[in-house]
This record gives C-alpha cells, structure tokens and sequence, in this order.
C-alpha cells in the first residue's frame, strides 16, 4: 500500500513539474530573446522592439523564473534565469556619457516643452501647461486641425507665442513649434508624420530646433520606423556649427539601437543628463509605476541641461516633457 501511494503521488508530481517547467521557459524566452537583441545592437523584428522598449521590466518575468526554477529544482533553469538577470541588469543604467565639465557663463537660457497631444485630444492640457510653465520653444505632435490648430491661433496664444510653424495635416499627422523668439522655417526631416524644422534667433543667437515624430515600431511599419530615426541620426550627424534641438515622440527608448545611434551622432538626452533617465512617459495611464521613456529632448553640445519634468496633461497617452536649457559658445 505504502509502495503505491507513493507512486501514486509520484505519477501526479510529474505533471506538476512539466507544467511549472513549461512556464518557467515561457518566462526565460521572453527576456532572453529581447536581452540578445539587446546585447547584439540590434532591433530585430516584431516582437523584440516592442518588448525592447519595457527592457528594464524583463526583469520580473526573469526573476519569476528563477523562483520557479529553483521550486521545480531545475538546475539548468537556475543558471539561465540568473544569467538573464545578470544580462538585463547590465542594460538598466542611463545609456550615454556622463555630463560634462561647465561651459562657463552660458549665453541665454530658455525651457522646451515637447508634449503629444494623442490627435489633439490634449489640447485643453497642453494650454494649460503653457500657461503656467511658460516654456520658450514648444514642439506640439499629433496636433490635429480642428482642435489643436484651431487653439494655437487664438489671439491668447499668438500673444505669448507671436513665431509658429504649423505642419502635417489630419489628426496624427500634424505638428507645430510655437516660439517667443522668431523664427524662420528650416526644412524638414520626411517621415509619414510632420517633423517641421525651425531656425530660431534666440537672444541674437541661433538654433535649429527639430520636431520629431518618427512612426512607431508596429508590425506594419517596422522598416519605416527604422529608416524615420535614421534620418534624425543624419541630422544630427550633419555637424552644423548651430546648436541643434530634437524634441518630440520618438517612439523608441534608450534600448532601441536605431535611437542609440541618433546619441552616437553627437546628441545627448536632456532627461538623462538632468537626472531623470529612465523616466517612463508612455504609456500614460500606467506611468511612473509602469511604461518607457519614448519622449525625449535631445541636444547638442552647446546646450546643457539644468532641469527636467515630466507633466502630466489629460487627456492623452503621453506624458509632455519640459526641460531647462542653458545655451553656450559651441566648441
């Protein structure tokens, strides 16, 4: 009798044991794959950027599978598992380099506002924000004709924003910068959405300040996507001897390698050198608990960041991003 009850018990332990084993590589799959990717410099294909974007959150389905692992005693398991952690642990920290020294006494300062308005539902929030934080430049996206448009040349905001361009029509498509300096358009950059460029005097200074809206990385439109952020790559590695802005939704985080190489060609993100890597702004209705910094104000050497704030406007899946900016001598 004792022979077969342990038999018994034996005989309903080993499905158990499959079945936990089987969630337990389910697990180590979905961080392995994009952790590869990761280490490999690469995107890949769907479902590795989308799951590239929630790197630093692999970590949960790994460290499940370590427990799991080690419930189960499943040896190879508890090396994979901690191998992965090690691995994805590696890739949390801020991706770029450090600040740099001063510049000195900085010739003008002024505040960037970058907000997506998701097809202008935000337009009530953005108006607010600009009026209470009074940013200098402000790069609008998915601002949609009817109602973003529409606001932005009301006598109100003319008045504390006299410069604008207005670009893209239909409710993803358009963009808009709005300055309290003149400006003169300045080209460019093609994508499927608007990303207007400005030359802005500011202070008797210039500035290129940039929109950017690359599409994002669904199924669809992947090669798009890649081949958008490369063209924002181009621009900043076009060394101009102007100070360069790029701000908007980028759709695309610091463990995205067509973003990494818009920083390697001589941009730094304003969140991360002002103490705010990592900072998830989408999607809205989870962040800060849970999301990805897809929103960024990139900049060049002659602009360094002081201050960062993510805000949140209703209305819309993104949070806006403001940043305080001094501007110097480039070197």
């Amino acid at each position: 009798m004792a022979t077969g009850n342990a038999t018994a018990a034996a005989t309903g332990t080993a499905p158990r044991r499959r079945a936990v084993l089987a969630v337990a590589v389910a697990l180590l799959l979905v961080a392995t794959v994009p952790l590869v990717f990761r280490a490999a410099g690469a995107d890949g294909v769907t479902p590795v950027p989308q799951l590239l974007a929630f790197l630093p959150w692999l970590l949960v389905p790994a460290g499940l599978a370590l427990a799991l692992s080690f419930a189960a005693r499943w040896r190879p398991g508890l090396f994979w598992a901690a191998a992965v952690l090690l691995g994805l642990a590696a890739f949390v920290p801020p991706y770029g380099d450090d600040a740099p020294a001063s510049h000195g006494a900085p010739l003008t300062r002024l505040r960037v506002l970058t907000a997506n308005l998701e097809f202008g539902r935000a337009t009530d929030g953005l108006l607010a924000a600009l009026r209470r934080e009074r940013p200098d430049l402000v790069a609008v996206q998915e601002c949609d004709p009817r109602r973003c448009a529409t606001a932005l040349d009301s006598p109100a905001v003319r008045a504390a924003y006299p410069f604008r361009l207005l670009a893209g029509y239909g409710a993803s498509e358009g963009s808009a910068v709005l300055s309290r300096f003149p400006l003169r358009p300045d080209g460019a950059v093609a994508g499927e959405l608007a990303m207007p460029r400005a030359a802005v005097t500011v202070s008797g200074h210039r500035l290129r300040f940039q929109v950017a809206h690359p599409m994002p990385p669904l199924p669809a439109s992947l090669h798009t996507w890649r081949s958008e952020l490369g063209r924002l790559r181009d621009l900043a590695a076009s060394r101009s001897t102007e100070p360069l802005i790029v701000a908007g939704d980028f759709n695309s985080s610091q463990d995205h390698a067509a973003f990494r190489a818009v920083l390697d060609a001589g941009l730094r993100d304003s969140a991360r050198r002002a103490g705010r890597p990592r900072t998830p702004s989408w999607p809205a209705r989870t962040t800060p608990v849970l999301g990805a910094q897809i929103d960024h104000v990139l900049v060049s050497d002659a602009l360094c960041p002081r201050a960062a704030r993510f805000l949140d406007l209703p209305d819309t899946d993104h949070r806006a991003l403001l940043v305080d900016l001094e501007m110097h001598a480039a070197r």
